[in-house]
């Protein structure tokens, strides 16, 4: 069996310190060995105990050194709402390069329709926030990363950076090749080929099964502006690999009340050359429940 030993640390302000000093060592021994008794931890113990002065904690080396940060990072309400807008949306940070900003925040905006809110480090950091610290609040509060991989990618000072946060925090990373192939990380990851064009249905094909992403894109369908945006967001339909009673039900009450989608070929599938519609894809993900749309062109069951 593994058997761990820890050392401990303790700071004391200065004047504790300089009034024992001359019996730090036997102070530290002492604490060791009462807190080993204490704790009686089996195959662990503490080896060393040391005692230091404390610092001025802007000249904290332990804590500037980030030896004392955590896995998880508490990010601040206002900052989260400042960075991703309204609840409910599912959360894409967009690492890139800015020489290709004004493509990325056109892609944000394209996949606000599909019900993610995407983070831009040119567009959304505002101007009296310090820069740093919004773009680690955003990577502590994403839900997943898309590395738009386009040549110069890799010489980025922050990319590769961005790119092992959402590694460490286990979040889905999706590469999507622009011009050059994933590396290092990514190439664990599924990729996605694809131009500026396309690239807000594959990303948004590639995270439809995330069960936040399904319920953001179901909330996008009850806002979706006009008949247009429903057939480019009804695409993602195919993708669907399953879906729960309950999220069926959803999708079901998205459509019914949602008088736009009832005139998106994607979503009624009267017109085969914009898909098969939605009753086709929920009978095909119920082996249960059949569905049609009546007369009042609503969903309804059989």
């Amino acid at each position: 069996m593994d058997v761990y030993g820890h050392a401990l640390y303790l700071t004391v302000p200065e004047a504790v310190f300089s009034f024992g000093m001359k019996e730090t060592l036997a102070i530290e021994n002492r604490i060791k060995d009462d807190l080993n008794k204490i704790l009686n931890l089996p195959r662990e113990f503490i080896v060393q105990c040391s005692l230091e002065v404390a610092m001025d904690p802007a000249q904290d080396w332990r804590k500037n050194s980030g030896l004392l940060i955590t896995a998880e990072r508490s990010v601040p309400r206002d900052a989260e709402t400042r960075i991703w807008g309204d609840e409910g949306y599912f959360r894409l940070f967009l690492s890139h390069i800015s020489k290709f900003k004004r493509e990325t925040s056109e892609l944000k905006d394209k996949l606000r329709l599909f019900g993610i809110s995407c983070f831009v480090a040119h567009k959304d950091i505002q101007p009296l926030k310090e820069w740093q610290d919004e773009i680690e609040h955003a990577l502590a509060s994403m839900d997943a990363l898309a590395a738009l991989l386009t040549e110069g990618f890799t010489e980025s000072l922050w990319t590769d950076q961005e790119v092992g946060f959402a590694y460490a925090r286990r979040v889905p990373i999706i590469p999507v090749r622009l011009g050059i192939d994933p590396h290092g990380f990514m190439s664990r990851f599924q990729a996605l080929s694809t131009d500026w064009k396309n690239c807000p249905l594959g990303i948004a094909k590639l995270l439809i099964n995330e069960p936040k992403m399904f319920s953001a894109f179901v909330r996008a369908l009850r806002v979706i502006p006009n008949w247009d945006a429903g057939n480019l967001v009804g695409e993602v339909l195919p993708a669907i690999r399953q879906l729960s009673t309950a999220q069926i039900d959803d999708i079901i009450k998205a459509y019914n009340e949602t008088l736009e989608l009832h005139g998106s070929f994607e979503f009624n599938g009267t017109n085969p050359r914009y898909g098969n519609g939605l009753v086709f894809h929920l009978n095909r993900l119920s082996s249960s429940r059949q569905f049609w749309i009546d007369e009042s062109r609503l969903i309804a069951e059989v």
